[in-house]
């Protein structure tokens, strides 16, 4: 996908394994917002409506399963998975190489995948999202435009709400008051920069924090260890 594009709300009727070889993909279902970083992909059951949308150039790679093979049937929901090394190989010779494998070799790295991502690790790393028109169209403008930092003001007026009603819809439907959605989805922004190695300060920094001690706090409460520690996994 080209920087700053985005794939209009969709649904398919296969199971869809969305992960990017390159660059960060948001992707935005009827509940929740989910930031990807290469390290990571989505699992999209059949039949669920979402969006994805990217800042910058991306490596898109998709696996769409049938829904006869039975995968992930403990969930009937959109989830982030850890990829493993072994998932981005296979995905990666499906993918790129596919003109050069026979039908043989093709149903063995299938066989492979099925059985990868069945035991792929589940992450509870998402935004919660809303059903109130507006605002969800106020969460597509911070999603679709991560580097702008609007102010609430800014974005009520956007979506033809008052500062009040934003906050109320927020707390009421997300669980989170706006200052707190934010936070967590620029936390979520940072684990790109984070996993290509990019310093703990200049990326506290970016993401307006006051000292880099209150971001990796902030950092270890959502993800359970230090930026530092995340960029090692």
């Amino acid at each position: 996908m080209v920087a700053e594009s985005a794939i209009e709300p969709h649904a398919h009727p296969r199971g869809q394994l969305l992960w990017s070889a390159k660059g960060i993909l948001r992707v935005t279902s009827e509940k929740a917002v989910w930031v990807v970083p290469t390290t990571h992909a989505v699992w999209i059951p059949g039949g669920h409506y979402h969006q994805v949308s990217n800042e910058t150039a991306t490596q898109t790679r998709n696996l769409y399963i049938d829904p006869s093979f039975c995968v992930r049937q403990n969930s009937d929901k959109v989830v982030m998975l850890k990829m493993s090394s072994l998932m981005r190989e296979v995905i990666l010779r499906l993918t790129e190489n596919a003109g050069e494998l026979t039908q043989k070799r093709a149903h063995h790295l299938g066989l492979v995948a099925l059985d990868e991502l069945e035991s792929l690790p589940a992450l509870e790393l998402y935004i919660p999202s809303g059903h109130d028109p507006r605002l969800q169209r106020l969460i597509s403008l911070i999603v679709n435009q991560p580097e702008q930092s609007l102010l609430l003001e800014q974005l009520a007026t956007e979506v033809g709400a008052s500062v009040r009603t934003i906050e109320r819809l927020f707390k009421a439907e997300t669980g989170l008051t706006f200052r707190q959605w934010r936070s967590r989805f620029r936390l979520m922004n940072s684990l790109e920069k984070i996993t290509q190695g990019a310093k703990t300060t200049l990326v506290a920094h970016e993401l307006g924090y006051s000292s880099v001690s209150s971001f990796i706090s902030s950092f270890k409460e959502m993800f359970g260890c230090t930026p530092q520690e995340y960029a090692q996994k």
